[in-house]
C-alpha cells in the first residue's frame, strides 16, 4: 500500500514547514533578517497506463492515462527580500541600508562575505568591524583622537576633532549587489557568501547602479511578519494531521486485510 509511503513524505514535508517557520520566528529580532519559506514540489509519478498510448488495433488513444503520484519532496527554502523597517537607535556606526545592497566584510579566512548588519563596532585599534570583530571593506580605520563622526547617504565617512574647525574624510563604504540575491548562501551572523548561483558582486558606491543609500543611526528591522508565520504554522500543523490520518486509515485497512479469514 503506497498510502503509508505517501503520507509519510507529506508528514515530513510539513515538518520542515514548521522547522522554517520556527527559525523565521526565531529571528524576529535579528538585524536585517529576511524571512524564508519552504517550497515543495510533487514526487515523481508511476506510469500505470501513459497518456496517448494506444489500446487497440484501430488506433485509439488513451485520454488520460493513469499517473499514481509517490509523494511530495522539498524544492527549495527561499527568502523573502522585503526590507525591513528602519529603527532609530542613534549610533554613530549604526547603518541601515535603504534600498538594495550588501555591506563587504572580510573573514578570517580571507574570503569576502556580505551582510545588511550594519551594526558595526569600533575595534581596539579603531578598524571598523561587526560586532563578531570582521573588518568592513574597504578598510577604515577612526583615529582615537575623533570626538564624532558622520556618514552622509554616499557612504562618505568624516570625523570632527577638537582642534579643527573642517572635518577629515577617512573613506567611503561600498555596497555590493548581485543578480540573484536570492541564490546567495547563508552562514549564520547574518552573512552570505558569494556562490554560483547568486553571480559575482557588483561593488559600487552607495546610490549608483541601483544601490541603496546608507542611514547613519538607523538599524534594519527583521522582516518577519509575526501574524502571517503563526497562520502558517497552523496551516502546516493542519496539513500534519490530515497526512497523519492518512496513515491512520491505511494501517485500519491493512488491519482488516490480516483479519479477513
Amino acid at each position: 500500500m503506497r498510502a503509508l509511503q505517501i503520507a509519510a513524505t507529506g508528514m515530513s514535508a510539513q515538518q520542515m514547514r514548521v522547522e522554517v517557520i520556527s527559525n523565521n520566528l526565531a529571528n524576529m529580532s535579528t538585524t536585517g533578517y529576511n524571512a524564508r519559506r519552504a517550497e515543495f514540489a510533487d514526487l515523481h509519478y508511476q506510469q500505470m497506463t501513459r497518456p496517448g498510448a494506444i489500446t487497440a488495433n484501430d488506433g485509439t488513444v488513451v485520454p488520460t492515462g493513469v499517473q499514481l503520484g509517490l509523494g511530495v519532496r522539498p524544492s527549495a527554502v527561499t527568502v523573502n527580500l522585503a526590507q525591513g523597517s528602519l529603527s532609530a537607535t542613534g549610533g554613530d556606526l549604526d547603518l541601515a541600508i535603504d534600498g538594495h545592497g550588501y555591506l563587504e566584510v572580510t573573514l578570517p579566512s580571507g574570503l569576502s562575505a556580505y551582510t545588511r548588519d550594519g551594526g558595526l563596532k569600533r575595534s581596539g585599534d579603531g578598524q571598523i568591524g561587526t560586532s563578531d570583530g570582521h573588518p568592513v571593506v574597504p578598510d577604515i580605520t577612526i583615529p582615537a583622537d575623533a570626538r564624532a563622526l558622520s556618514i552622509n547617504a554616499a557612504g562618505e565617512v568624516y570625523a570632527y576633532f577638537n582642534d579643527r574647525v573642517e572635518p577629515e574624510m577617512l573613506g567611503q563604504f561600498t555596497l555590493a549587489s548581485f543578480t540573484n540575491e536570492k541564490g546567495l548562501e547563508a552562514i549564520g551572523s547574518n552573512l552570505f557568501l558569494e556562490t554560483g548561483a547568486s553571480g559575482p558582486a557588483n561593488v559600487s558606491a552607495p546610490g549608483e547602479d541601483g544601490l541603496g543609500t546608507l542611514r547613519q543611526g538607523y538599524l534594519e528591522e527583521s522582516s518577519v511578519d509575526p501574524v502571517r508565520e503563526i497562520t502558517e504554522l497552523i496551516k502546516a500543523q493542519r496539513g500534519y494531521e490530515l497526512n497523519a490520518k492518512v496513515i491512520t486509515a491505511a494501517d485500519q485497512m491493512l488491519g482488516a486485510t490480516t483479519q479477513v479469514r
